[in-house]
């Protein structure tokens, strides 16, 4: 049975056409798009890049805020038969923008005001790019902006598409008619196993699939809303933000953007309250900005009432244990002070979220069991799931009618899991290993890299690289990293190997590197340093320095920071690798990663796990403010030992 994105869609359209699909600022009102209005505008969009030239399987990249623009660009993308490329706003440096645009060999930009500025500074360097379609403002800037000659604006597309269709839309339409499941839809770049990021392929039906799948955990009524305050390039957007809407007939809205990036982060919460959402998406970094602007407000409204809230929430953890047992044995007498601190408490905080929320849908990187217990016990339950782009990517969630904190839910169907070893042996039930799964939502492949599709699906089974177990009741627990993903506070996956080798090789002073993130605001380093070459330096330098003096030490621990130094900025190796993703601080090491020492394995690969619980306080330490500063006792002490 063929069921395409555009089938989807047009489905959604025929069922739900009176209904509003999108709801967008603009100013100060907040405007409403039918279904029906949604597929006439995607329509003229998609003509309007017919007669561009666009032909079926071109590449066409977005690269914008969440907008109204975005999702009916995609669309139109779509329905003209192309493959969309979503882009990350995060991208600051031009060599991560240039990869992706001349890998894809995009031939077309649709794009930001805000963001246009990145593309105009590479645009000579673009061969591929032929067209840059530029979004217009929707907060009532109105004053002249000169374009380019690449550049048009998406409004002078649609008027040339709404021409197009008056006398061919039946030949049009033919386009989206003859897209089949296994064609592809999106290129999503995801960071690889070295520098490059690797361009994951996701069909038409991989979509539709996923969508299915997560419907089977989830109910969305068409009466709800929801507020997509994750960025849209991202395909857990795409499936639980956006196209899960559609097939249920809800609506949803983005938020209002600002001038700036920080300007737009001050309106996701007035749009919370504006929008009154049903549920919301979310990761652990909003999570956690979230609770503390709740305890901050509750604090300020004096002690009686800080005390009461702590009161409430003590009893709240002690009912709902972990949720899955909630309300078992003797907590059940509480359930009565519950409810009453539910009335006179709860409901309040929930009123800043607009009053109808009922739950968030945690995604990205692995959500601290506390918080999870916080928004259980405020009623409105954060369900942590579990998904990759490589799987479309929803892979598990907890869910109203089965969850458990700590978890990261059920999975969803139809889908098979398995846990696998080191060798791929299949592992009993409640073993840890890597998390292999196969179903429909299962990606086409890598974008042009033949060898790293072949390594990550196999037999159509794809490996994950995380680690995790299932327990008899159904639930799946991620524990962290197989390989080596380093994964910021955002879900942001990166792989570091590229990094350390690249570290290595170049610098005299360090002999082995290991990179950590685990959902931290900022990447660390644990640095082997090759203790003699730097004792050199510092004393050609420094002839005055006494060589046991702490003054000594810190010179050589800023030998060291030049060296990482070198790939910021407008260092020699700058735009190498992301700059996000390098060390803020790093910890010094005197003694080698080695056999003897059980922290390198027999083919000279450092084993990260033991390294990492072998210098589990070192770690810990860079997250200080003591640690952060480079020029600490543990440094100066690994270059004077």
């Amino acid at each position: 049975m063929r069921r395409t994105i555009i089938d989807f869609f047009n489905d959604a359209v025929e069922k739900y056409g009176k209904n509003d699909l999108l709801l967008e600022k603009r100013g100060t009102e907040w405007t409403s798009t039918t279904y029906y209005e949604s597929k006439e505008l995607a329509l003229q969009i998609g003509a309007g890049l017919c007669q561009l030239g666009v032909k079926p399987k071109d590449r066409i990249a977005i690269l914008s805020e969440g907008r109204n623009a975005w999702i009916l660009s995609e669309l139109g993308v779509l329905y003209a038969g192309a493959i969309s490329v979503p882009l990350s706003i995060k991208l600051e440096e031009s060599n991560d923008l240039i990869f992706r645009l001349i890998h894809a060999e995009v031939s077309i930009i649709m794009i930001s005001m805000n963001q246009l500025p990145k593309i105009r500074k590479i645009i000579n360097e673009l061969p591929h790019v032929q067209k840059v379609i530029v979004f217009e403002p929707v907060n009532g800037n109105n004053d002249p902006f000169p374009l380019e000659p690449k550049e048009m604006w998406l409004a002078d597309l649609m008027e040339t598409g709404k021409q197009h269709l008056e006398t061919q839309k039946e030949t049009f339409l033919t386009i989206g008619e003859q897209i089949q499941n296994d064609d592809y839809a999106t290129i999503t770049y995801t960071s690889g196993t070295t520098a490059d990021p690797k361009g994951v392929v996701l069909t038409h039906r991989n979509y539709t699939a996923n969508v299915e799948q997560a419907l089977t955990t989830m109910t969305i009524p068409p009466h709800w809303k929801t507020l997509i305050i994750l960025p849209l390039d991202h395909c857990f957007a795409h499936v639980a933000g956006f196209y899960s809407i559609i097939a249920c007939g809800a609506s949803l809205a983005t938020v209002q953007v600002g001038k700036t990036g920080a300007e737009t982060l001050k309106n996701i919460p007035i749009n919370i309250k504006e929008v009154k959402p049903h549920f919301l998406l979310s990761v652990p970094a909003l999570a956690k900005n979230f609770r503390k602007n709740i305890e901050s407000s509750i604090k300020a409204k004096g002690a009686v009432t800080n005390g009461l809230f702590k009161l409430a929430m003590s009893i709240a953890y002690a009912y709902n244990k972990d949720g899955y047992t909630k309300g078992s044995g003797l907590s059940i007498l509480l359930k009565p002070f519950l409810n009453l601190f539910d009335t006179i408490l709860f409901k309040k905080v929930r009123e800043a979220f607009g009053g109808n929320l009922e739950f968030f849908i945690g995604g990205g990187a692995l959500l601290d069991i506390e918080l999870q217990k916080f928004f259980y016990a405020i009623g409105i339950p954060m369900y942590q799931g579990y998904g990759l782009s490589e799987a479309t990517p929803i892979i598990s969630t907890n869910c109203h009618r089965k969850h458990k904190m700590g978890s990261s839910g059920i999975l969803v169907a139809p889908m098979e899991m398995k846990i696998v070893d080191e060798n791929r042996n299949e592992l009993p039930l409640g073993q840890k290993g890597e998390m292999v799964i196969k179903g429909e939502n299962v990606m086409a492949g890598y974008w042009k890299n033949p060898k790293s599709t072949a390594e990550t699906v196999v037999d159509g089974w794809l490996y994950t690289g995380d680690l995790g177990y299932m327990t008899k009741e159904g639930f799946l627990y991620v524990l962290g990293r197989f390989k080596s993903l380093l994964i910021s506070s955002d879900g942001e996956k990166y792989s570091p190997e590229g990094f350390e080798e690249g570290l290595v090789e170049k610098s005299p002073y360090i002999d082995q590197v290991v990179l950590y993130n685990n959902q931290n605001p900022y990447t660390t380093a644990l640095l082997v340093i090759n203790k003699e070459a730097i004792k050199r330096a510092v004393r050609h330098q420094h002839k005055h320095l006494d060589e046991k003096s702490v003054e000594f030490a810190n010179e050589g621990i800023k030998l060291v920071e030049e060296e990482i130094n070198k790939f910021k900025g407008k260092g020699d190796f700058a735009g190498e690798f992301p700059e996000r993703w390098l060390p803020s601080t790093f910890s010094l090491i005197a003694e080698p990663f080695s056999e003897q020492n059980g922290l390198v394995n027999s083919t000279m690969k450092v084993i990260r796990g033991k390294v990492e619980e072998r210098y589990k306080n070192r770690i810990e330490f860079m997250y200080t403010s003591e640690g952060k500063n480079i020029l600490n006792v543990h440094n100066q002490n690994a270059i004077l030992s």
